[in-house]
């Protein structure tokens, strides 16, 4: 297993998902820069701020991909629920005509029955329910007026739902947007803090950001668990050297859990996309026990997630402005392995 050193964040991106992965990626290479002088005291307390901006992203991130998540489900239903309306107001308009037909033999034979005069209202279901009606009319007919009863029935719990759904699909559209702009501020004033370094600093900061390791010479004799974990594994090391980019799943760019719902999808395995849902998407397993493959999640609240390689590596995608790289496992406290 690595020993651990914290990493420190960098470059800035647009964003943060899923999990805007704490300057903990980049503080290992942070540790080059001298912490004892007279001058870097300040700039310690405003690295320090910038990582609990990111973490604070991080999770305003994970907030936001539900969210979108969740919009993208009830977008979904609310089709759906349109498309079952029209196909059955289709369906009732049909029924109508049919028994319109009869009423018109009818009233050529000799008159209307009243009881088809519910053809002619916009609530047959009143004149329907008065049990008298049903005397006047034949088997034949009453099996169609009930018919038809019951689709207006059908239709009207549709609508209703529809109107539900998108009621709730407006609640997440607000959601996603209340998130969204949580986490630009955060990094927006990550940034700001950034550019407040003295300039050797702020380069240092970057190249560590942009620097890591992007290959694994020793993965140990660790084996993945299945071949769907193997498959993934070997996605997710095409993915190394891909910028980070906050709410993406790939392939061009990717948020943590991003990269690990993509990583999986290409093993023909469908992961949750937030890191909160991946932390319970297999078998929790013990970190002395972590195979290459399993999902490793950060933090009380599982705000970040990598996937362990072997040898005491992960890889992920950090934050705004660092790559998909190799990172100890044990970079962040709070490590929990789930075994997909």
């Amino acid at each position: 297993m690595g020993s651990h050193r914290r990493l420190a964040p960098s470059g800035f991106d647009r964003g943060a998902s899923a999990a805007l992965c704490v300057m903990s990626a980049a503080a290992a290479t942070l540790g080059v820069l001298p912490a004892t002088s007279a001058v870097a005291a300040p700039h310690d307390d405003t690295r320090a701020e910038v990582d609990r901006l990111y973490e604070e992203a991080e999770k305003a991130t994970e907030a936001f991909n539900e969210a979108d998540e969740n919009a993208d489900a009830l977008r979904e239903e609310v089709g759906g629920a349109q498309d079952r309306i029209a196909r059955q107001q289709e369906r009732i308009n049909s029924m109508r005509e049919t028994l319109g037909s009869l009423a018109g033999a009818q009233y050529r034979s000799g008159g209307l029955d009243p009881s088809l005069a519910l053809l002619f209202s916009d609530d047959p279901e009143d004149y329907l329910d008065k049990a008298s009606v049903l005397d006047r009319i034949g088997v034949h007919q009453a099996g169609e007026l009930e018919e038809l009863r019951t689709a207006m029935r059908e239709l009207a719990q549709e609508r209703s739902e529809a109107v539900r759904k998108l009621g709730e699909l407006d609640k997440s559209r607000k959601a996603v947007a209340s998130h969204k702009r949580t986490v630009e501020k955060k990094l927006a004033k990550a940034r700001q803090l950034l550019n407040s370094l003295p300039s050797g600093e702020r380069a240092a900061y970057d190249r560590a950001s942009r620097s890591g390791r992007f290959d694994l010479p020793d993965p140990g004799s660790a084996a993945p668990s299945s071949n769907r974990a193997a498959a993934a594994v070997t996605a997710v090391r095409a993915a190394l050297g891909k910028p980070y980019v906050w709410g993406a799943n790939g392939p061009s760019g990717f948020d943590c859990s991003g990269l690990m719902q993509w990583s999986y999808a290409q093993a023909g395995v469908s992961l949750p996309r937030t890191s909160q849902a991946q932390r319970f998407a297999g078998r929790q397993v013990p970190l002395s026990q972590a195979q290459p493959g399993d999902l490793v999640t950060y933090r009380n609240d599982a705000s970040h997630v990598a996937m362990y390689m072997g040898n005491g590596q992960v890889i992920h995608a950090p934050y705004p402005g660092a790559p998909v790289r190799y990172d100890p496992v044990d970079m962040i406290p709070g490590a929990t392995v789930t075994r997909v």
